[in-house]
């Protein structure tokens, strides 16, 4: 086990920012949350002023301390929010723990075409199904609560993310049981090209491009619109410059900034600040909402 004092991320508000959906609140008395990502497992835990993750300090730092982004400074981004702007500096002091995390390119792709049109609930539940169907079953680590309040690893079942050669090797009819509705035929045909060398490098190339033109490539791709290819170009490809505009951030638009968001104030980095109004659209200012679409 590892432990380790991190400012500005809470686990919860993360698990429900939208931007993830293999990361969990674990069912229990304590807040523990099960994280599966590019092939690895780990379960956390805040304790006081501390994080406790279900990994030696080595794989801590090799995977995960990337993955949630420890390096940026999002102490800093907050610190250069407009004091005139009242709806941001509310939603960012609302959703003060949210992080953008560097997600796996592959997967990012797949959840967010199955976001289209659709909710939370029933995004999280398609990828399960995915998963466990067609994904590698392995062994990791999570934390077990003991009776003198200690914590003690113990082992996990968990399902990787399915390769696009697993997509593939599915087909239509075997997709068209996970609950995927007409975002099936998105899903099988990028599969098939991603399966191929030149899908390959495709993958590869957009891992090097700029926000701009992997912004071009992946519209180019059958069933991704503007929406999705910026969802991707943040959580897959980490350009936190991007703003995807979805029904919830077309309508915070429409509400506070009819004359449009400041980008140029936040060049480099509104992608961060979208995510803290969209948290706050969902979980504050439509707490009635329990399903929330994408």
């Amino acid at each position: 086990m590892y432990r380790i004092q991190i400012n500005h991320m809470d686990l919860d508000q993360i698990a429900r920012s939208g931007q993830c959906f293999r990361f969990e609140r674990k069912e229990g008395p304590l807040d523990i949350f099960s994280i599966a990502a590019a092939g690895n497992y780990v379960e956390a835990v805040k304790e006081e002023d501390s994080f406790l993750f279900s990994c030696e300090e080595e794989e801590f730092h090799r995977f995960w301390a990337g993955y949630f982004d420890l390096e940026a400074d999002y102490g800093g981004y907050k610190s250069h929010v407009d004091s005139e702007d009242a709806y941001l500096k509310e939603a960012v002091k609302w959703g003060w723990g949210v992080r953008i995390l560097k997600q796996d390119l592959w997967e990012i792709l797949i959840t967010f075409l199955i976001s289209q049109n659709n909710n939370i609930t029933r995004i999280r539940n398609s990828v399960k199904k995915l998963c466990s169907q067609f994904g590698e079953e392995k062994q990791g680590k999570g934390l077990t609560l003991l009776a003198d309040g200690s914590f003690m690893e113990e082992e996990r079942i968990y399902h990787t993310f399915p390769s696009p050669q697993a997509l593939k090797a599915a087909g239509s009819i075997g997709l068209s049981s996970m609950s995927l509705g007409y975002r099936d035929k998105y899903i099988l045909s990028v599969a098939e090209f991603a399966s191929e060398p030149e899908g390959n490098a495709w993958l590869m190339e957009l891992l090097e491009a700029d926000y701009n033109k992997a912004h071009e490539m992946l519209l180019k791709q059958y069933g991704i619109g503007k929406k999705v290819a910026d969802c991707v170009c943040l959580f897959g490809l980490h350009h936190v410059g991007a703003f995807p505009i979805d029904t919830h951030v077309k309508q915070i638009l429409e509400s506070h900034y009819p004359q449009g968001f400041p980008l140029e104030r936040y060049h480099g980095y509104a992608g961060i600040l979208q995510q803290y109004m969209f948290y706050y659209k969902l979980n504050h200012v439509q707490t009635k909402e329990s399903v929330p679409s994408l």
